[in-house]
């Protein structure tokens, strides 16, 4: 580990207003086939026995349909001949894909790693069912790898961080197609501020229900194991975050249980000691979280935080991360304040968690 110190910080009016915008988005907020013996089972029975357990590997249908699913999906980049692995970029609650994306990883990506990017625009700006979001993800995953002919990384933030596991879970197919999965301040084990915030007699959209830290969907997706065999996975997250919380060691939400040598959960201040970061400047501007991405996608296996800092001695000191152009920057910040107060402002509040998927039951 790094005992260097950040003299340098995201600058002042950035961590002012994107921590304004975080407080607004705080405050606002089947029965199995019959099976014959052999000496009587036809062709037929064969084949959809067959058929039945394809079905299973897969998953089940989606809910949303595939037209849906398909508008909402775009790359920057052919997919067709891609010499590296591609990336999906997952955005966060409240967020759309361009405004999460467009201005930072859609540039240094390409630009630092030679990846073509993917995303996918969550329906209501991620405000909405996050099973349902899901969905969007496994389409999206399935896709790239079947026009790719690679493996899948997959680099979401907050509630885009934490979607990928529904989708592993529940898409088995999707564990054959993914090499990476890279949280930034990812929901995985959920937040009490939505546990505090949402109650029924004001309600709150969806999914802050579901990404309260003791809500159903969250209980759900960790009751089992919390990664699949075959797949690396890496969380970086910071310990001041005020949006996922708590946040902290040893038992940051943001964390994942698993096996070390494919799973490693990174605060930016084991890097960086008295760095500056808060959960809005985590998914769009952060040096230091940018740079464990960027490990985690260049090298086999999960991010090596030694590795990070040894790549680049003056983390530390950096103020944004590649791709951010700085005389812009004002105008991005604008956008993403104003698109978490239109996405609060707008989103339907119901009064109690949506029930789980059939399939998740």
């Amino acid at each position: 580990m790094s005992d260097m110190v950040s003299s340098a910080r995201v600058p002042g009016v950035l961590v002012a207003v994107l921590a304004l915008a975080a407080s607004l988005l705080t405050v606002l907020w089947s029965a199995s086939p019959a099976t014959a013996s052999p000496a009587t089972t036809s062709p037929a029975t064969a084949t959809t026995a067959t058929t039945q357990a394809a079905r299973t590997a897969r998953g089940p249908a989606y809910s949303v349909p595939v037209s849906t699913l398909r508008e909402a999906f775009s790359c920057r980049g052919r997919l067709r001949g891609a010499d590296r692995q591609p990336v999906l970029l997952v955005h966060g609650t409240a967020f759309t894909a361009d405004v999460n994306f467009d201005w930072n990883y859609e540039r240094a990506l390409p630009r630092r790693l030679g990846r073509v990017t993917c995303t996918v625009d969550l329906p209501g700006s991620g405000m909405l069912d996050v099973a349902d979001n899901a969905e969007y993800v496994t389409y999206a995953i399935r896709r790239m790898n079947r026009r790719s002919d690679r493996l899948v990384d997959v680099v979401g933030y907050s509630q885009g961080g934490m979607l990928p596991r529904w989708s592993l879970t529940y898409w088995p197919d999707t564990r054959d197609r993914v090499d990476d999965v890279v949280g930034i301040d990812p929901s995985n084990h959920g937040t009490l501020d939505s546990q505090l915030i949402c109650q029924p007699l004001v309600g709150c959209p969806a999914a802050f229900w579901q990404q309260a830290s003791f809500s159903d969907f969250i209980t759900t997706l960790n009751a089992g194991r919390e990664t699949f065999p075959g797949i690396d996975y890496t969380v970086v997250y910071t310990i001041t975050d005020e949006v996922v919380t708590p946040n902290l060691p040893p038992v940051a939400s943001s964390e994942l249980r698993g096996p070390a040598d494919r799973v490693t959960n990174i605060a930016v201040q084991q890097l960086c000691p008295v760095h500056v970061a808060e959960h809005l400047s985590m998914g769009t501007t952060d040096p230091v979280g940018y740079a464990v991405v960027a490990d985690a996608l260049r090298f086999r296996g999960p991010a090596d935080p030694d590795r990070v800092v040894s790549r680049d001695p003056r983390l530390c000191l950096r103020d944004v991360m590649p791709g951010v152009r700085r005389v812009q920057l004002p105008v991005n910040v604008l956008r993403v304040t104003e698109q978490i107060a239109s996405a609060v402002a707008l989103a339907p509040r119901v009064r109690r968690e949506p029930r789980l998927p059939a399939y998740a039951r």
